[in-house]
């Protein structure tokens, strides 16, 4: 274990050092502050976003890992009517309505346009330590006679938004973690370095936390993984349109879009977005799809997960 963490603690070092962007998109999250850790003698500038509205829980982390490297931070306190805004943009860009997807992305698309409209050309994102390291929740729970298995299918078909919202945009995003050399060596660590008990709790990214834990702070290190909805605190968005949609106009809009689109919509928050997407872009069916989502008709590859519509399992 102590040659993995060394190669790991190496080969992630070259790949944060050869970034040439001086803006870090910071959770506070283990992954970002690897980043932050690499690069703090270049003194790069961060930004976190932070919803105005809703329960975030980034921002003690980012606070800490700034003080902690000495970076500069800029904390985008962003009002619920840019959020609203910055959703229809993140749906032109995606073309999908996938709530989860969207809730996720919108933080990222604020952060590279924070990025533009301040003179940056690029971004560093942890996108990749996820996937690579089964750091989501549901491959922590796995039996480790599936995780191996489970790891290579996540690794498979990952893909990152952060990429397509930044070309939009016109800002470069640079993701260390998707450096070959990460991923050739993420390959060869064994699930059960990936997924391991500490402290009689089951972490994700056990080999990447073990690693770090000496260099950035052990709340950090350890902290549980935070999906960026949660950390920036747009998971508020599903109360929100909960409140203000109300149940007879949402069951009217849910029957209506079944009829005439044959679409089934879950929640009053994929219904605002559904709306979106139909604008710009019309129905979502697939008529010559193989492999159809039973909700939005649209073709799935190789998934249990639809990405149009969010839904899971289909």
């Amino acid at each position: 274990m102590d040659e993995i963490s060394k190669n790991l603690y190496k080969v992630l070092e070259e790949s944060c050092k050869s970034c040439k962007s001086n803006l870090i998109s910071l959770s506070g999250g283990l992954d970002s502050s690897i980043i932050a850790y690499f690069l703090k003698q270049r003194k790069p500038d961060t930004i976190t976003i932070i919803t105005e509205d809703f329960v975030s829980t980034d921002l003690t982390y980012c606070q800490m890992i700034s003080k902690e490297m000495q970076l500069p931070l800029s904390i985008y306190n962003v009002k619920t009517a840019i959020i609203l805004e910055a959703i229809e943009d993140t749906i032109k860009i995606l073309k999908n309505f996938n709530d989860i997807e969207i809730r996720n992305n919108v933080v990222m698309y604020l952060a590279i346009k924070w990025a533009k409209e301040n003179g940056e050309k690029s971004i560093i994102t942890g996108d990749g330590a996820d996937e690579l390291f089964a750091g989501y929740s549901f491959l922590i729970n796995k039996p480790e006679d599936e995780l191996e298995s489970e790891i290579k299918r996540v690794c498979s078909v990952m893909h990152f938004p952060t990429q397509k919202i930044g070309k939009a945009l016109g800002i470069s995003v640079e993701s260390p973690f998707l450096n070959d050399s990460v991923i050739k060596l993420a390959e060869t660590i064994p699930a059960n370095l990936k997924v391991k008990n500490e402290k009689e709790k089951r972490h994700g990214k056990w080999i990447l936390r073990k690693t770090f834990e000496k260099y950035i702070p052990p709340q950090i290190a350890w902290r549980d993984k935070s999906p960026m909805q949660d950390g920036s605190g747009t998971a508020g968005l599903t109360n929100l349109f909960d409140s203000i949609i109300n149940e007879e106009i949402f069951v009217e809009k849910k029957l209506t879009t079944e009829k005439e689109d044959s679409v089934v919509i879950r929640s009053r928050e994929s219904m605002h977005y559904y709306e979106i997407f139909k604008k710009l872009f019309g129905s979502p069916v697939d008529s010559n799809a193989e492999n159809a989502c039973p909700y939005c008709k649209h073709e799935v590859k190789n998934s249990k997960f639809c990405r149009m519509c969010g839904a899971f399992p289909i």
